[in-house]
């Protein structure tokens, strides 16, 4: 998805019992300063490594005026950590304040391009992408603390009028489980892995990854 495209509208249940909407549209934050968009799931290592700091970004944000709203997009007859019902622990356990979407056709991950867990996405006021890119420099393992950096930035520069960062690393993540019927979206990296997914860089391969 390039730099100004507008968000595409959904609507999806939400499994987050913090947030007391069941349902949940794009358009129900109208009016907010910008949105975040990320693309999650409970199980992968890149996303479980940021949970308590993502958490915390969207606590500081949302009380600026920026939306938060997550969205699981996985296959679960394949991949049952990732299920409904363990959704909403897992928003219960980690403390999130923004709905938890579930996607079961993955039409909205789709409409969004999406590639990997995490895939974050930076919208300004009137919906339009003025980021996508990682979190920050912490991956599992690497010894650097989530804080959030390259968000932040992205949205200290938003409120502050300034729209889109110059320089924007892409995300890196777990690929998005698809279903058998869906199109699959893998990065190739010299080989091909199903860990390490950087969403800047994707091909469509009729294929499901093990």
């Amino acid at each position: 998805m390039k730099l100004g495209t507008i968000a595409p509208q959904f609507t999806l249940p939400n499994f987050n019992p913090n947030f007391s909407a069941t349902e949940v549209s794009l358009s129900d934050f109208n009016g907010s300063k910008g949105f975040v968009v990320v693309f999650i799931c409970n199980h992968c290592p890149f996303v479980v490594n940021i949970k308590t700091a993502f958490a915390e970004f969207a606590e500081a944000y949302q009380n600026r005026g920026i939306s938060v709203i997550a969205i699981s997009a996985n296959d679960i007859s394949n991949h049952p950590a990732d299920s409904p019902n363990k959704m909403a622990k897992d928003a219960v356990r980690w403390g999130y304040a923004f709905p938890y979407l579930y996607d079961e056709s993955q039409d909205t991950a789709k409409a969004y391009e999406a590639a990997c867990t995490p895939d974050i996405y930076l919208f300004g006021p009137q919906k339009e992408l003025v980021y996508r890119g990682q979190f920050d420099d912490s991956r599992p393992g690497n010894g650097i603390t989530p804080t959030g950096s390259s968000l932040r930035s992205a949205a200290d520069a938003l409120l502050a009028g300034g729209g889109s960062l110059k320089n924007q690393r892409p995300s890196i993540g777990c690929n998005i489980k698809w279903k058998s019927s869906n199109w699959w979206k893998i990065c190739v990296f010299g080989e091909i892995s199903d860990t390490d997914v950087d969403s800047s860089r994707i091909l469509m391969n009729p294929f499901r990854l093990m």
